[in-house]
């Protein structure tokens, strides 16, 4: 199940933020060995004080198993002002119908939950829920960076992206930035890759959606 919370009332769901940086700092600065900054357990960055919205993917006890961060890219983001280096000369990617994902995190104990395809459930949950957030809200597409494995993962999904540039080596890592288009075409390749046919929102979130 996939909550949705605003960064701006992280304060009503102190746990599942608490859980969220937690396994970022698991993911990212241990696992991945990432230069990001820890800090008493958690990863945190400049981006999260810009009122995202973060999808959480909650276990049947409310654990936080998986979580990412979606931005609109009329503002800061992530690859116009970190991974500018990925964009060909004088390319910009702003518009009010895009915004960029980060953070993308999945638990380690949540990884071995594979559908026949062998996409990770909590993966595939994420990757719908974004579609889904993004049709609601009448996108037409999302950005975001990944590294090589990760593009993989993307292509056992059936979620494919239109390249933006040419692969980069940063750090470790080689990495992408791609455009996902949020369609109901999108949709069904995951649903068909994860084997999750209902929604992945909490009820509520399709509640007011439909308020």
């Amino acid at each position: 199940m996939i909550r949705l919370v605003q960064g701006s009332q992280r304060g009503r769901f102190s746990r599942e933020i608490d859980g969220m940086h937690r396994l970022r700092a698991q993911v990212f600065h241990e696992r991945l060995g990432w230069d990001v900054e820890a800090r008493d357990g958690w990863e945190i960055d400049r981006f999260d004080s810009l009122d995202p919205l973060y999808l959480l993917s909650l276990d049947n006890r409310g654990h936080v198993q998986g979580a990412l961060r979606l931005l609109p890219t009329t503002g800061p983001n992530m690859l116009a002002d970190v991974f500018s280096e990925l964009l060909p000369a004088g390319q910009t990617v702003r518009s009010a119908t895009v915004w960029e994902s980060s953070r993308f995190s999945v638990a380690q104990s949540a990884i071995a939950e594979r559908s026949p395809n062998l996409l990770n459930r909590v993966t595939g949950e994420l990757l719908l829920g974004i579609v889904e957030v993004g049709m609601m809200a009448g996108l037409t597409e999302v950005v975001s960076v990944y590294d090589l494995y990760f593009s993989r993962i993307l292509k056992r999904a059936k979620c494919y992206a239109e390249p933006i540039g040419d692969p980069v080596r940063i750090g470790k890592v080689t990495a992408f930035a791609g455009l996902f288009e949020i369609s109901e075409t999108m949709l069904e390749n995951l649903r068909t890759a994860s084997g999750i046919r209902e929604s992945v929102l909490e009820p509520e979130q399709l509640m007011r959606s439909a308020a």
